[in-house]
């Protein structure tokens, strides 16, 4: 028989792959969706379902509601728990209820369905970066400016990047619950900001849109000095499959590349890719005229001195070395990211 698994928040960017990869790999798959209904957003996984016949099966799910992931769980060895929402820090009205109560209520409903359900022996969790650190600033204080799975974020709250501070909770939720029993085992998967192409045409991932004003061509004239720990979606996808896997795989494993990259070096490889490389920023703003103008444009003070021209390094050798994950070039997550970009816009229009 094959191996049963479910992955939680199915249509979402990441979970669509990791779906993908464990269809692949052979198993069956359960997942959930918050509602049959956004034909949009299923159609990815109905084109799976039917690539994949018998193989996937489908099953609606709310975060917010207790039991809600019992049956979708029914005979399931391991539990992929990746749904979680995620918006752009601009695009939160309130961090409680948009960030904090749906990663936190849903990530102690879907445990509360783990201890239900007796066949569960490992669950693998998606977190991020963000909650191993808050602000740049903060790896100041980390021994060798390094990011490493040792720390957690104590800078971010509901006010200030109400989803870093959604995550944190979520995962200090879960590593409590699962030391208050030894049937089961916790892993968690803590990713950098997640680039890719995208299976989910209709996906609401800020990830996803993170570049889409920079592709666009409205920061021609110049970027500001901040950069991003970037991971491509399909790492991140098989770094999950691999903990799940392997039986040694313990803790928190941060899923990155092992630098951070400004803008301006996104740009420059975008560049290679983009039909108008004119409209990609080939100049860094200096910071001083960022601090004049940024507040125009919703920068804070306090954000500005907390990110701007910080660089600092990810120790990601756990996920290379226990999960064997091996990070493909960023040009080509960058190209495979436009690509999916540029086909949305066009689908868009048509």
């Amino acid at each position: 028989m094959l191996e049963t698994v479910l992955v939680t928040g199915g249509s979402g960017f990441v979970a669509s792959h990791l779906i993908m990869q464990l269809l692949e790999a052979g198993y069956n798959v359960h997942t959930t969706v918050r509602s049959f209904g956004n034909i949009a957003k299923m159609q990815p996984l109905t084109d799976l379902s039917e690539r994949y016949p018998g193989r996937l099966h489908l099953f609606e799910a709310d975060l917010l509601k207790e039991g809600s992931f019992d049956s979708a769980m029914e005979n399931c060895s391991i539990v992929f728990h990746v749904a979680s929402p995620f918006k752009l820090p601009e695009k939160i009205r309130d961090g409680q209820t948009e960030m904090v109560e749906p990663a936190l209520r849903g990530t102690h409903n879907v445990l509360a369905s783990v201890e239900r359900t007796q066949s569960v022996s490992r669950v693998v969790m998606t977190s991020t970066i963000g909650a191993i650190f808050g602000d740049y600033a903060d790896v100041r204080r980390m021994k060798n400016n390094t990011v490493s799975e040792d720390y957690f974020n104590t800078s971010s709250n509901v006010s200030n990047n109400p989803y870093h501070y959604s995550k944190v909770l979520a995962e200090k939720a879960a590593w409590a619950k699962a030391g208050e029993q030894d049937r089961w085992s916790l892993v968690t998967i803590n990713p950098g900001m997640i680039l890719g192409p995208s299976l989910t045409p209709a996906s609401e991932s800020g990830s996803l849109f993170l570049l889409d004003e920079m592709f666009k061509g409205y920061f021609f004239y110049g970027m500001p000095d901040l950069s991003l720990a970037c991971v491509d979606v399909r790492e991140v996808a098989t770094a999950h499959i691999r903990a799940a896997q392997n039986p040694a795989a313990k803790g928190r494993y941060i899923v990155s590349e092992d630098h951070t990259r400004t803008f301006l070096e996104i740009a420059s490889v975008a560049r290679r890719i983009h039909p108008k490389p004119y409209l990609l920023p080939t100049w860094q703003i200096p910071n001083a005229v960022v601090r004049l103008v940024g507040p125009l444009f919703g920068l804070t003070q306090s954000y500005m001195t907390n990110h701007l021209g910080i660089r600092f390094a990810l120790d990601n050798r756990r996920s290379r070395d226990e999960l064997g994950i091996a990070y493909r070039p960023i040009s080509e997550t960058i190209a495979d990211h436009y690509r999916t970009w540029a086909q949305q816009r066009l689908n868009s229009k048509a």
